[in-house]
């Protein structure tokens, strides 16, 4: 990472150059599987230099803890590495001049989990890793919704920001928050899991295992019927349907 940061740091690629104090580099764990993709540093990042210093901080280190997690158990950087004039939308030529190095962080680290935070963020990962594709109702049905792509999983979220001028959101950013901390593992029943051993043998699709045993795992009906100490056949898949050919080798 060091090489991307310091071409970041001496990027004069854009007009955003001309008008910012300080240009934000990514931070946190870069061994992290949960890589957060925020918008555009604010005003006070822009003079520390550093993300998530103002308001917007605070927000995001309560909903953090929230998950039984820190910054330091995951990767945060930015879409636009430059403040954006009186907080303005980013526009389109600076999108594509940050996010080349954005891609860069990305292939970098290789994270599982890809996490969007608000509109620009995650029309950007959808555009770059999903053919283009948007819902087509917008982006409201992606909030907290795990999805599986070819490279890596999308958890995408509200921006902590939305919290500070909407407080009506509070019970669906805690809870879409929250299952930060369970993504940052996979389920510990996983390596007994016959669910492995379908995958292994080229017998169960890989949806499975990414978006449960590696993935919300806490959704999976397999897993909480093995911690009530519940019997279950090895054929029922994580959503507790029965796939009878599984049974048979």
């Amino acid at each position: 990472m060091k090489y991307i940061n310091e071409e970041i740091k001496n990027c004069r690629q854009c007009r955003l150059s001309e008008t910012r104090t300080n240009v934000l580099c990514g931070e946190g764990n870069t061994d992290s599987p949960l890589f957060l993709i925020a918008q555009a540093p604010g005003e006070k990042e822009d003079k520390t230099g550093l993300m998530f210093t103002g308001p917007s901080g605070r927000v995001l280190d309560d909903l953090l803890k929230m998950a039984g997690i820190t910054r330091k158990d995951v990767y945060m950087t930015n879409l636009v590495k430059c403040m954006l004039p009186k907080y303005r939308k980013p526009k389109p030529d600076e999108i594509e001049t940050c996010t080349r190095y954005l891609t860069r962080e990305i292939e970098r680290i290789k994270p599982r989990v890809l996490v969007p935070l608000g509109y620009d963020s995650i029309k950007f990962v959808f555009g770059k890793y999903n053919s283009g594709c948007l819902l087509k109702s917008g982006i409201n049905p992606l909030f907290g919704k795990l999805q599986l792509f070819d490279q890596f999983k999308v958890y995408s979220l509200r921006h902590p920001s939305a919290l500070l001028h909407n407080p009506l959101q509070e019970q669906e950013m805690t809870r879409n928050y929250r299952r930060l901390g369970v993504l940052l593992n996979e389920c510990k029943w996983y390596p007994v899991c016959p669910m492995k051993t379908y995958f292994e043998q080229g017998r169960l699709e890989r949806k499975w295992v990414e978006l449960y045993c590696k993935g919300y795992w806490k959704a999976c009906v397999r897993y909480k019927m093995e911690e009530k100490g519940e019997s279950h056949s090895d054929w029922m898949l994580p959503d507790g349907s029965l796939n009878e050919k599984l049974k048979f080798l």
